[in-house]
């Protein structure tokens, strides 16, 4: 069975201390442990966006999807990061309807072309909230992860509601977590990725769906 992980900073594995550790690598060994033939592709970056992903796999994603049996995708916490910290520094509401309209645009794109490549079972990730002080935070990413929901269902896709994983448990799992307000993202380095444990958690959560 081919795996491809489909993302950004978190599934490139951005502060697991080491590739091994990263939520991606962990499920595809937990799986062979288990006795399933699982090999692993990826295709992210850190800062990709929904639109930098589509470009990625309109240049190169042929080859890494075309074969895979399962898909997941797991983008779209920068679309929002970037439109929230800067909206933060001009003291202006987030365009959320743009950033909407564009992701949803996109992830119709990414999964139309998926379906062109291959027969794969496509997963796609909800976001959880690194800033569960905020509610500014609380709200964008609960309306994210509606139109996610919503997105899923009308394409055939599959939610993982990677939010509910997170849930009351940021201070644990996520790297250099402060106070859980999106104001620690001005300074310094963004604490939002997961630590090594909540890489664990992701592919704990993420093996059911994997599963043949």
């Amino acid at each position: 069975m081919i795996y491809t992980a489909l993302g950004d900073s978190i599934t490139f594995g951005e502060n697991a201390s080491s590739m091994e550790k990263s939520y991606r690598l962990l499920a595809v060994s937990s799986l062979n442990a288990y006795s399933y033939r699982i090999s692993g592709h990826v295709l992210a970056r850190p800062g990709w966006t929904s639109t930098d992903l589509l470009s990625a796999i309109n240049r190169r994603g042929s080859s890494i999807i075309r074969g895979s049996n399962v898909v997941t995708i797991w983008i779209g916490g920068v679309d929002l990061a970037n439109a929230a910290l800067s909206s933060l520094r001009i003291q202006q509401p987030i365009p959320v309807q743009q950033i909407a309209t564009n992701y949803s645009r996109n992830i119709h794109a990414i999964i139309t072309r998926i379906n062109k490549e291959c027969s794969a079972r496509i997963i796609i990730c909800t976001q959880y909230n690194p800033f569960p002080n905020s509610p500014l935070a609380i709200e964008s990413i609960a309306q994210l992860n509606r139109l996610t929901s919503e997105l899923a269902r009308s394409s055939g896709a599959i939610l993982a509601p990677t939010h509910a994983w997170f849930e009351g448990k940021q201070a644990l799992l996520i790297h250099g977590y402060r106070n859980g307000k999106i104001e620690d993202a001005l300074s310094g380095s963004l604490p939002i990725h997961p630590n090594d444990q909540g890489h664990r958690v992701i592919a704990t959560g993420l093996i059911p769906y994997l599963m043949p």
